[in-house]
């Protein structure tokens, strides 16, 4: 019987097509139509309360300039046209991993919240792993559409969800994420966070969707093997082929040939280890993993990549922040395009 995680991804509102992508469901709109910005209040209009249940009774209505005009509240038109606008791409599109695909497919300027973005992610993981029965592998993949806060401690390398580290500052907390893990697993007010290790794995199911558990991501350790399981299963997913990637400490490739970035520094720094542009051992320092990813079948690959590795880095901001761009590997792998 399969373990349930992540009920706040929506992974109940959506249903998989024959391809295993997911439909956009009536639900799943609803979804966004009942959010604080777009839900009616007590003051709200006339039209603004006949077009949100209008809505709510066909999520997939027509509307029209005219419909929006008749909202009294500026802003809120303005709300409808976003959350609209949302909708009809990802209807266009035919599902939300094909809509999500063709924000980045374009060039032109996202014009929704980043926050929309990875609720995105989220489903789609959930969709990528909802039969995987490994703890680790899934708190891994909430990299994909969570910050991440990175400290160093005792040689550990910790990765913990930047909002919960922010809540414990906000609430009293311990002062800074370095204490906060050393006193891993004492709550402080309602929030615990506690270090995820193979022995204490099993924590994880009942509290996946309150991102309060934290990984040791240094090479060699589980956490980071299972993130490269996890975007082997998201790059099979969009791509449909079969990859290996494996953790590496450094790159050694005298045929170094492509490499991508899984976040904007990340992109920066092997851009310009790529081409020889001297930088300091600061921003080298960075980088907090390296990947080797290998073609299943060499066919897969643009025939100038065939037997040669892609490389992978995933950074650390000035911040101490990581914040992935899963969409890299939707447009910068050198797969073969197929007719």
């Amino acid at each position: 019987m399969m373990r349930q995680f992540w009920k706040s991804s929506g992974m109940h509102l959506v249903t998989r097509d024959a391809n295993g992508w997911l439909a956009v469901t009536p639900d799943f709109l609803r979804a966004y139509y009942t959010r604080p910005e777009i839900h009616p209040v007590e003051e709200s209009c006339a039209a603004e309360h006949r077009l949100f249940e209008r809505l709510m009774s066909d999520p997939f209505a027509a509307v029209g300039d005219a419909d929006l005009a008749a909202i009294a509240d500026p802003d809120a038109a303005d709300n409808y046209r976003l959350i609209l606008r949302f909708r009809d791409h990802l209807v266009a599109s035919g599902s939300i991993e094909a809509g999500y695909a063709a924000f980045f497919s374009g060039g032109a300027p996202i014009d929704i919240p980043p926050m929309f973005i990875d609720q995105l992610v989220h489903l789609i993981a959930h969709n990528i792993l909802r039969k995987v029965a490994d703890p680790m592998r899934l708190r891994a993949a909430e990299i994909l559409f969570r910050e991440q806060s990175v400290t160093t401690a005792e040689g550990q390398l910790m990765l913990a969800d930047a909002e919960i580290v922010e809540t414990y500052s906000r609430t009293g907390g311990f002062g800074g994420l370095g204490a906060l893990l050393a006193e891993a697993g004492t709550p402080t007010r309602d929030v615990a966070l506690d270090v995820l290790t193979e022995e204490n794995a099993a924590i994880y199911w009942d509290r996946s969707d309150r991102f309060d558990t934290a990984i040791d991501f240094r090479f060699t350790e589980p956490a980071l093997d299972a993130f490269a399981r996890v975007l082997e299963s998201w790059i099979a997913h969009f791509h449909g082929v079969g990859v290996r990637i494996q953790p590496q400490q450094s790159i050694r490739d005298e045929r170094w040939s492509w490499h991508v970035g899984l976040d904007a520094g990340a992109t920066r720094i092997l851009n310009a280890l790529y081409e020889g542009t001297p930088i300091d051992e600061a921003e080298l320092g960075r980088v907090v993993a390296l990947f080797r990813l290998d073609f299943d079948r060499n066919a897969d690959a643009v025939e100038t990549m065939r037997g040669k590795p892609v490389w992978m880095g995933l950074s650390v901001g000035p911040d101490n922040a990581i914040r992935m761009k899963p969409q890299n590997l939707l447009t910068n792998l050198p797969i073969r395009r197929r007719n």
